[in-house]
């Protein structure tokens, strides 16, 4: 497939070329810089669809720039690398260990709470990607409303559902096999 056909392919939003293209040709590239750029565990189809978006506004402006003077494959490493570096200043860094948010703004609870918050807190130890526990927290525990969190976190509110599903799915095989060790 041509520089060309790619392009159109992407712009006018072709499911199959926009697959081929993000999650089989340039998959390598991007787990690449990725590993370059972030210091810490982020999710491919995360970022990648992040990188999808930011092509995609303003009608593909992006791409229906591209003037071919390079290979496609060169122009979008070059984007990718400033889009990445970009987002990692935004990102979570979840290479601290630090929890986001003060205990000591937590009441105290009643035992069995107590039980159960350090449940939850042995399965969020558990989960390799803090960015998913500050998640869970944020939207669950602590009822954040969807659309502020995604501001605070400078992503899409659909973005968002995407991690929480993700968050969730993690934690909830982090749970099972938590059962079959403790025998819970």
């Amino acid at each position: 497939m041509t520089d060309q056909e790619i392009v159109k392919g992407l712009i006018e939003r072709d499911k199959r070329i926009t697959e081929d293209f993000f999650f089989v040709k340039c998959r390598p590239l991007f787990c690449s810089i990725m590993n370059i750029v972030f210091d810490y565990e982020v999710e491919y189809d995360e970022m990648v669809n992040e990188l999808y978006v930011y092509l995609m506004e303003d009608d593909a402006i992006k791409l229906r720039n591209f003037e071919y003077r390079s290979s496609v494959y060169q122009w979008l490493k070059i984007l990718a690398i400033r889009f990445f570096i970009k987002k990692r200043a935004r990102l979570i860094d979840n290479s601290s260990g630090e929890p986001p948010y003060d205990k000591r703004d937590q009441i105290a609870a009643p035992k069995s709470d107590v039980a159960v918050e350090h449940d939850i807190e042995r399965l969020f130890e558990a989960m390799p990607t803090k960015r998913y526990v500050y998640v869970i927290r944020r939207l669950i525990l602590e009822e954040c409303e969807p659309e502020e969190l995604a501001r605070e976190m400078n992503i899409t509110t659909a973005n968002l559902y995407n991690i929480k599903r993700r968050s969730m799915a993690q934690l909830t095989r982090i749970a099972l096999n938590d059962r079959r060790k403790y025998g819970k």
